[in-house]
């Protein structure tokens, strides 16, 4: 029997809160190295300089920075992702006239997935936005962009954006969030769904009966997808929160043009090898921490 839906909706948040800690966990260094080099393309010849140059200059503290802002961001937007994904598939229930409980399709769930993203958007884009000021701080001080010397921590940097611009400060990229995120989590979702069934079809099993290495590898797949679609629009919207601790800049396209134009296509890809590098642990683990998280707590209400 189905748990009453304010039980259900408490579940389904709880759990994507669990999945979104072990995601951070298990690949903060992996996401401080893209954020460096999706800011400062230039400063890097590569991942594997940029994490050397790191540990070297900040030691390992510097490849968790920003680590509070990311577990709130991803506790935050992945408790609000799938709490709304179970909301959304009842839409698309609805939508395509089915009846409420009923399975959906592997592209169905993909849609209520990319719909599930305009929610936990809004909640993402304050914090991922302070996340990404953090790591980026020390390359912003040394190419000249803000002054030596500042601190840097969560709340030196909530002071600043709240001095500088207001509440509506935390909000900046927020375009560009849900540019990323609508079809990121079309192509996220419909990956997990379409590796779970290809699993369970040549098992000989159901999609919750495939294992633990299979459902993480669903999950890193998915992760892989979202990236590989997403990552020029990922890294424009971090250039516009690290750049503007400096001053206000442009908007996505204007910003989207000015790097093609000075830098490249190529530059829109800075920082690829960490993110596909983390995006299986990292994802594999959110996955993983979700569905046993969301198991236990369904049958703990006898559903």
């Amino acid at each position: 029997m189905a748990p009453h839906p304010v039980i259900q909706a408490i579940i389904d948040f709880s759990a994507g809160a669990a999945g979104g800690t072990a995601c951070v966990l298990s690949g903060q260094p992996f996401d401080t190295a893209k954020v460096k080099m999706q800011t400062f393309p230039t400063m890097y010849r590569g991942f594997i300089h940029c994490f050397i140059s790191t540990f070297r200059q900040v030691g390992l503290r510097g490849l968790y920075k920003g680590t509070t802002p990311a577990l709130i961001a991803n506790i935050a937007e992945n408790a609000v992702l799938f709490l709304s994904y179970g909301l959304c598939q009842d839409a698309v229930r609805f939508m395509s006239r089915m009846d409420k409980g009923a399975d959906l399709s592997d592209l169905q769930k993909a849609s209520a997935g990319s719909l599930a993203s305009i929610f936990s958007a809004m909640a993402l884009c304050p914090t991922e936005l302070v996340k990404c000021r953090l790591q980026a701080m020390h390359e912003m001080e040394a190419s000249g962009k803000v002054a030596r010397g500042q601190k840097s921590t969560v709340w030196t940097v909530v002071k600043t954006v709240l001095k500088t611009d207001g509440p509506l400060g935390f909000y900046q990229g927020l375009t560009s969030t849900f540019v990323r995120e609508l079809p990121g989590y079309f192509c996220f979702f419909g990956a997990y769904e379409w590796c779970r069934s290809t699993f369970a079809r040549h098992m000989g099993t159901s999609k919750d009966g495939i294992g633990i290495l299979p459902l993480m590898f669903s999950g890193g797949f998915a992760g892989g997808c979202l990236w590989l679609v997403v990552y020029p629009i990922d890294c424009i919207k971090s250039r516009i929160q690290v750049y503007s601790l400096a001053g206000r800049q442009e908007g996505f396209i204007k910003t989207f043009m000015g790097v093609i134009r000075t830098e490249g296509f190529t530059a829109l890809y800075s920082g690829l090898t960490p993110t596909m590098v983390r995006t299986f642990p990292a994802n594999g683990a959110l996955f993983l921490a979700y569905e046993f998280s969301r198991k236990l707590m369904m049958d703990a209400a006898g559903a």
